[in-house]
């Protein structure tokens, strides 16, 4: 009898069965009949399992050849066998082309390939069914495909036997746009210079334990930006920023050197290596000598100035913190300087600005405290020293550390603080107070309280109301309040302090101007300024010192004359000796204050110069 199917082994399996069969109690067919008929059975599996085979095989086939995956079928030792067409497409070649290559040497380069063979290894001999991995691989014009990649195995005819199998989806705009969006997250958008957080994940890096050598930090800001934003408009400013980073690129092209926009006009630069402090100042001085250079857009040739803060350290000098900190400073002195110019940290300074800056910080507490005092600079009228024209109040700090400090010791301090304006209407307040005690105790004797308002003070919305109501409360004549200002405030651009002015002047209040030359006194005319006293300052009084000279004196007579003219009373201030005094009033002055009369004096003091002159 034939072998049904073909199959090695299948007819001892049939007799086998026949016999067990055949010799069983009650079956009638003969052991020929029972062979003959299992053999049909057997054949009939054979050739369904045989269909199943080949429909499972053109299925896959299918799926092979269709598939819009890479797919390619490696042998044993990694060597292809059949690869489908989207492979070949995807890798820019045919199918038969990667036959016979192995799967690792798909990559693009070393490590991609070294990937490629560690996914084997991993496949091949531990329980892991995938590896996955994205990685580039080899085009046929030498470039590098970014793919998701996914090796796994399929079994064998033999068992314990597989076979890898390499699948493969493009990943170019998927990694495209990941790269894309890993670029915004770390870049300007403006720019294209490194953002504020990886520059200072740079910088944390810069300054790990395992640093070696220099590293410096440069913090540079444009000086005047808003002028071309707000001149020009946002998007000529936008161009200029550019352009400023492009030079800046340009200038700080070392390797170990990191360019970034920290803010709207700040930047950063980092530098890393074997650093000497002479080296990074030209560096800076040529970055500040081609932001000078216009930058040509349209018809407008733009050039910036700007200002740079550097410190230069060893990496084992203090943190992250320390380091930005000592360049904010040093960047904050070199426009306190003047801008358009760089300013190296230095530590002395330091020292001494940190005291400074906590002496600022205290301002608040010492108000609330009851450590500030009105202080006052008497004004005497010069045909009679012993008569008191007007005090001038100021503050002095009684501070528990330091003893008594000057306006002059704070008050800038206080600017940067914010405290100018609690400072001011505290002595606004106290000040009117004083004045409407000295009224009820001396009538018409008291003399007029000169104030000369911080700035910031004097352009408040709430000042006028301040005043008046305190006026009101006192019952003081608005005319015993002289208000003091200089020709730097009335020169605001905005006319603030003119409008705050005028609207005191309206109400009664007397304006005084400080002045050092004729065209200070022009600004009355120009601005309609109800001034009625006029205060010699500054050089013009202290050429009359000593022996003053003809072009002294005939300086000092245009003044008068013209202060005259305009209808004003005049004082001087920072007058030293009787002489200079007796020289001034021969000239036309009315009054004055300084040494000769008292360089300060207090609440008691001023009571007890009322009582002499009153009688």
């Amino acid at each position: 009898m034939p072998e049904p199917g073909g199959a090695p082994g299948l007819v001892d399996v049939v007799r086998r069965w026949t016999a067990q069969l055949a010799d069983t109690d009650g079956v009638g067919l003969s052991a020929d009949r029972l062979e003959e008929l299992l053999h049909q059975v057997v054949r009939d599996a054979v050739a369904t399992a045989e269909s199943a085979r080949e429909a499972a095989i053109r299925r896959f086939s299918a799926l092979f050849s269709t598939s819009p995956m890479g797919i390619a079928l490696a042998g044993p030792d990694g060597a292809i066998v059949e690869a489908n067409a989207a492979l070949a497409m995807f890798l820019g070649g045919k199918p038969e082309e990667l036959r016979g290559r192995h799967v690792a040497d798909l990559g693009f380069t070393r490590r991609d390939a070294e990937r490629l063979r560690t996914g084997l290894e991993e496949i091949a001999v531990t329980d892991v069914e995938q590896y996955s991995e994205r990685l580039q691989l080899t085009h046929a014009d030498d470039a590098g495909v970014w793919a998701e990649v996914t090796l796994t195995t399929l079994p064998a005819d033999r068992p314990g036997v597989s076979y890898p199998v390499l699948m493969v989806q493009d990943a170019n705009e998927v990694h495209s746009l990941q790269e894309t969006l890993r670029h915004q997250s770390v870049h300007d958008a403006l720019t294209g210079l490194s953002n504020g957080s990886r520059f200072n994940t740079l910088l944390e890096t810069a300054l790990s334990p395992a640093a070696r050598d220099q590293i410096a930090l440069v913090y540079l800001d444009i000086d005047g930006f808003k002028v071309i934003n707000d001149g020009l408009g946002a998007g000529v400013g936008d161009q200029v920023l550019r352009g400023i980073a492009r030079k800046l690129k340009d200038v700080f092209a070392a390797p170990d050197t990191v360019v970034a926009r920290l803010s709207g006009d700040g930047f950063g630069i980092l530098l890393r290596g074997k650093l000497q402090a002479s080296e990074v100042i030209g560096l800076v001085e040529r970055a500040l000598e081609e932001l000078g250079e216009p930058i040509y857009l349209g018809d407008h040739g733009i050039g910036v100035s700007a200002s740079a803060g550097i410190v230069v350290r060893d990496v084992a000098e203090g943190g992250p913190e320390d380091l930005q900190r000592a360049a904010e400073i040093a960047l904050h002195r070199a426009k306190e300087a003047g801008k358009a110019q760089w300013m190296l940290f230095d530590p002395e300074l330091d020292a001494r600005d940190r005291a400074r800056y906590r002496l600022g910080a205290e301002i608040a507490g010492a108000l609330e405290n009851g450590e500030f005092t009105l202080i006052y600079q008497p004004t005497v009228k010069l045909d009679n020293h012993e008569e008191l024209a007007a005090v001038n109040a100021g503050l002095r700090w009684h501070h528990r550390e330091l003893g008594q400090l000057d306006s002059a010791e704070f008050y800038p301090l206080a600017d940067t603080t914010g405290m100018t304006i609690p400072l001011g209407k505290w002595l606004l307040t106290r000040s009117l107070a004083a004045a409407a005690r000295w009224r009820d105790r001396y009538g018409d004797a008291a003399p007029d309280v000169c104030i000369r308002l911080p700035r910031r003070l004097a352009i408040d919305p709430d000042l006028v109301r301040l005043v008046k109501d305190q006026l009101d409360e006192h019952h003081l004549p608005a005319r015993t309040l002289r208000l003091c200002t200089d020709s730097a405030s009335l020169l605001d651009p905005r006319g603030e302090v003119l409008e705050s002015l005028s609207v005191l002047s309206d109400l009664g209040a007397k304006l005084v101007l400080t002045v050092s030359g004729t065209a200070d006194l022009e600004l009355i005319p120009r601005h309609e300024l109800k001034v009625q006293h006029a205060v010699l300052s500054g050089g013009v009084v202290e050429a009359l010192a000593d022996s003053p000279d003809e072009a002294a004196l005939r300086h000092l007579d245009q003044l008068i004359t013209r202060a005259r003219e305009l209808k004003l009373r005049i004082g001087a201030e920072g007058v030293v000796t009787a002489e200079q005094a007796g020289l001034l009033r021969a000239h036309g002055v009315l009054a004055a204050r300084g040494p000769f009369v008292a360089t300060s004096a207090t609440d008691d003091e001023v009571d007890d110069m009322i009582e002499r002159h009153s009688g």
